[in-house]
């Protein structure tokens, strides 16, 4: 959710909410929709700046701006009672105390169920809100994060789970000797420590990533529980899968403790050719310039500058932005073949994986990902709200229990438990 659709023309379809991403009764209402199929997480995609698009795009999307998502998170856990909850957060324009302490304090208000989307920040125009003239570079970027994990998660292991002892009697709040002072310097880091907020609930939050550069898949493969991939092709998935549980294997970590998630726009009918009805008004709501400015921010360049009833060129020039993004952009037009005007229409709604049709036709393609290893579940997103939710809860996810291929009732408490992973042992108090 971005906090609400991901596709550019959702505000505009019939019976959509135009005014969700700031109405907190529709969010809260979308949260507990979430719950009731028996999701994971309600994830929160953010940015850190108004998208880097034209303001002839800009004034057409309802994407472009939202509430600040640990604000909306903590404002949703009292609302909801299992579902996770999982913000975005910038290991390039933010600090590692400010991380942790901020996914801490959501985890212990949520009572276990925080989850840190670990992001570099592609979006150039960031960089231009943080006092930097220029954006880092990509390299640069990841080499950052992969010191601010284990600064975070240092900090997060600051107190034993035990330290806390309460004795009013004595008069000792909590135990000296079951506090770690972190210490860290390194490249980019310099932080003291120790964390002024007790051990999360769940350990660690869990840790969330989307990169899928090298430098991405490498940091997945290292440090991240769940990875939000690219949908799309199911063989380039089954690649992906491979390739990163192969660097965990190589890495000495259990494979199964990484769940990879592809993305995919899930859009229902009754039959195939309602649900094609349903996406091609969606995609008709998409005006070309929001279109042509989403393809320049994938491909890291202006579109527009190109013909746009001729295919992509081919010396479209490399980027210092999300890479993965601009291979994606490219590969869509040269499978489809299509000029630059119906690539822009196609990335301009959303750009990713996606599936139309019956709840079975659905659940069918969803279980060949899932028995083919190529993916481990699904980053689901919707086309329109709420009906496009209302949808898959009461059609999709029944059709997915009948087949035994999704949860009936929720496995714990807390988002680790849901996803089936470990509590962290804390690395300074082996015993807890």
């Amino acid at each position: 959710m971005r906090p609400v659709s991901i596709h550019t023309g959702a505000w505009r379809y019939p019976g959509a909410w135009p005014d969700a991403n700031f109405n907190f009764r529709h969010l809260v209402r979308l949260a507990q929709t979430l719950e009731r199929g028996r999701f994971d997480a309600f994830f929160m995609a953010d940015h850190l700046a108004v998208l880097n698009m034209p303001i002839d795009a800009l004034k057409r999307s309802h994407t472009v701006t939202s509430f600040e998502p640990f604000t909306l998170l903590s404002a949703l856990a009292p609302c909801t009672e299992r579902i996770g909850l999982v913000a975005t957060a910038s290991t390039t324009f933010d600090e590692p105390y400010h991380i942790a302490r901020r996914f801490a304090s959501l985890d212990h208000i949520s009572g276990g169920r925080a989850g840190w989307n670990i992001v570099t920040t592609s979006n150039p125009d960031a960089a231009l809100n943080f006092g930097l003239e220029e954006h880092r570079e990509h390299g640069d970027r990841y080499r950052r994060a992969r010191e601010f994990y284990d600064v975070v998660t240092g900090l997060w292991d600051s107190f034993a789970d035990d330290a806390f002892v309460r004795d009013a009697e004595s008069g000792l709040y909590f135990d000296p000797a079951r506090m770690h002072v972190l210490n860290h310097k390194g490249p980019y880091l310099s932080v003291r420590g120790p964390l002024n907020i007790a051990r999360p609930v769940q350990g660690w939050p869990v840790i969330v990533q989307a990169g899928a550069s090298e430098p991405g898949r490498q940091l997945a493969a290292e440090t991240a529980e769940v990875v939000f991939a690219a949908g799309g092709n199911i063989d380039a998935a089954r690649a992906f899968y491979a390739d990163v549980k192969g660097r965990m294997d190589r890495l000495g970590r259990d494979r199964d403790h990484l769940k990879i998630l592809p993305g995919v726009l899930v859009t229902v009918g009754d039959t195939m050719a309602e649900a094609q009805e349903k996406r091609a008004l969606l995609d008709s709501r998409v005006h070309y310039d929001s279109g042509i400015a989403s393809l320049s921010v994938m491909l890291g360049t202006d579109a527009s500058r190109f013909d746009p009833d001729a295919p992509l060129p081919d010396d479209i020039p490399e980027t210092n932005e999300s890479k993965s993004g601009r291979e994606r952009a490219i590969a869509l037009g040269r499978e489809g073949n299509l000029t630059v005007r119906q690539l822009a229409q196609k990335v301009g709604g959303y750009g990713g994986g996606q599936i139309t049709g019956t709840p079975a036709n659905i659940a069918d393609t969803m279980q060949e990902w899932l028995e083919t290893e190529a993916c481990d579940g699904f980053n689901v997103m919707f086309p329109f709200l709420p009906a496009g939710l209302d949808d898959f809860v009461t059609k999709v996810v029944p059709e997915l229990q009948r087949r035994g291929i999704f949860r009936r009732e929720y496995e714990g408490t807390t988002l680790r438990e849901h996803l089936g992973l470990p509590r962290p042992a804390n690395r300074f108090f082996p015993a807890g």
